[in-house]
């Protein structure tokens, strides 16, 4: 097994796919643009995910003028067997979801969760964490 420090880190938790219905449930406004921007990934790979997802029923596309708003759908099931059942939309709250100006950093695994969702209770402040 490697060390963890090794890793070239060339893989993420999220597919592409991932990473546009995240971007899209962030900024249903967004433009191809700055969804490839955000993702990480070309242009012509967004426009084919958003026709994916479109397909599948994860989201829809709206025109308005010269702009398209996308909608998506909180009700639509994870695909893979291993989620079978579950909803994407309380997944999306919590990736979607903006930290605050009190919010702990994205990287830390308290960003992960909103304080609400705390099974420990209220959230209290750490007085040894830096802002």
């Amino acid at each position: 097994m490697s060390d963890p420090g090794e890793r070239d880190g060339r893989w993420t938790l999220l597919t592409g796919h991932g990473h546009v219905l995240v971007e899209i449930a962030r900024n249903p406004g967004a433009r191809i643009r700055d969804i490839s921007a955000a993702a990480g990934i070309t242009e012509r790979t967004v426009q084919a995910i958003v026709a994916d997802l479109e397909a599948a029923g994860y989201l829809t596309r709206t025109r308005t003028g010269r702009r398209t708003r996308y909608t998506v759908n909180p009700d639509s099931s994870f695909r893979h067997p291993a989620q079978e059942g579950l909803r994407i939309g309380p997944f999306l709250t919590v990736l979607a979801a903006e930290p605050g100006p009190a919010a702990a950093p994205r990287s830390s695994p308290a960003a992960a969760a909103p304080a609400h969702h705390d099974r420990a209770g209220p959230s209290t402040p750490d007085p040894g964490r830096s802002r």
